[in-house]
């Protein structure tokens, strides 16, 4: 085993602007700080969309990073003069970490070129679908992940769905694929955040929140959560936190229902622990989730949650959840969910207590940083630290 020598990670995204994996990604380097793994450790940081860096801004000061304007793209046709390209670019590394089929090029370059190149072991990541893919995998897409990571050291991924999805249509052998959960502070949810937590949107005395956070992406289908918000009477209002290209649409379905007054879209929550306290129940709407990190959160604030049983929802909440948890694209299903919820206030406070206590005994964040920092010190041929 080797220690001490300093450690260079590369990792490569298909974007890097704030969004669940990417808070996962700046979560862990600033866990790992500056000594991990034994050495000083350094990150280079690579996004397929130019420009698209905004979480790096999250990454904790005294951590060594690099943005380099001048790697080659991740984006392209898969032919072999860009792949070698690709490939060389990952020489003088200790770990290459990727993320996602945005940067499943870099995956295949490694593959064909790793053993030629000496290239350093790589990791890489998967975490959920965007629309595309949401209902139906492509069959194009699978094969091309199966060959690709052919040579990966292991695929990581936070749910049962995306292990079994690795395991079936990705041809990935038991003994590379690695399911860890995605993990935050618990003890950070435990304390309800002032009323003035939210720039611009102060919870007023007597109003009830039903709330979200997600990015306004038509996967996660907030039309939906609006049409099922607006039978609620007040003094119930709709927060979704969060940013993207849905903003326009999720607006317009609230004005052409009469409750635009009652709807509410602060922007992006930089701080969730400040701020999903001030919910009294939490909604999802999605099309497709794979492991949401916004339940955990809901879980950790004590909070109930009405959501469609999409990706490992089902399997992450309380039992005494999982009554209102509805079919995936079943919209009166998940109105009356959320309804029923809404409406009972002893009910709410049992089952978010339920929630609390399963987040803080499964989903910690010291728990999944332990692991990755185990599963990347043995790639590397490290001994993690303590």
């Amino acid at each position: 085993m080797i220690t001490g020598d300093p450690v260079r990670l590369l990792h490569l995204h298909s974007s890097f602007n704030l969004g669940g994996k990417e808070a996962r990604c700046v979560q862990l380097i600033n866990a790992f700080g500056p000594g991990a793994f034994g050495g000083q450790a350094s990150h280079t940081i690579v996004s397929a969309m130019a420009g698209a860096l905004g979480a790096a801004e999250r990454i904790a000061p005294g951590i060594d990073v690099s943005l380099p304007d001048d790697f080659p793209s991740l984006q392209g046709r898969p032919t072999p003069a860009r792949l070698w390209r690709l490939a060389r670019a990952m020489r003088g590394y200790d770990l290459v970490l990727t993320y996602n089929f945005g940067a499943m090029d870099a995956v295949m370059a490694h593959r064909l070129y790793g053993a030629m190149l000496g290239l350093p072991p790589l990791i890489h990541h998967e975490d959920g679908f965007n629309q595309e893919e949401a209902e139906r995998l492509k069959p194009s897409r699978n094969w091309y992940r199966a060959v690709a990571l052919g040579r990966a050291s292991a695929l990581v991924v936070p749910s049962r769905r995306l292990e079994a999805i690795a395991l079936g249509p990705w041809h990935q052998p038991r003994d590379r694929v690695r399911r860890i959960p995605n993990g935050i502070v618990t003890a950070a949810y435990a304390t309800v955040p002032r009323r003035d937590a939210i720039p611009g949107l102060p919870k007023r005395e007597g109003d009830l929140w039903l709330g979200t956070l997600a990015g306004l992406r038509a996967v996660k289908n907030l039309p939906r959560l609006v049409r099922c918000f607006a039978g609620l009477p007040r003094p119930w209002q709709l927060v979704i936190l969060g940013e993207g290209p849905e903003r326009e649409a999720i607006l317009a379905e609230a004005a052409r229902l009469g409750v635009a007054e009652r709807v509410h879209l602060p922007g992006f929550a930089p701080d969730p622990a400040q701020a999903v306290g001030l919910f009294d129940l939490f909604a999802l709407s999605s099309d497709s989730e794979q492991f949401p990190i916004s339940v955990v959160e809901a879980m950790a604030a004590g909070l109930a949650v009405a959501a469609p049983a999409v990706g490992d929802v089902a399997a992450m909440v309380a039992s005494g959840n999982t009554p209102f948890l509805s079919p995936p694209g079943d919209e009166a299903a998940l109105a009356a969910a959320i309804g029923a919820l809404a409406g009972d206030i002893p009910l709410r406070a049992a089952v978010g207590a339920a929630n609390r206590a399963r987040a803080t005994a499964e989903y910690d964040e010291q728990t999944m940083v332990d692991t990755y920092v185990a599963l990347y010190a043995g790639a590397m041929g490290r001994m993690a630290p303590g």
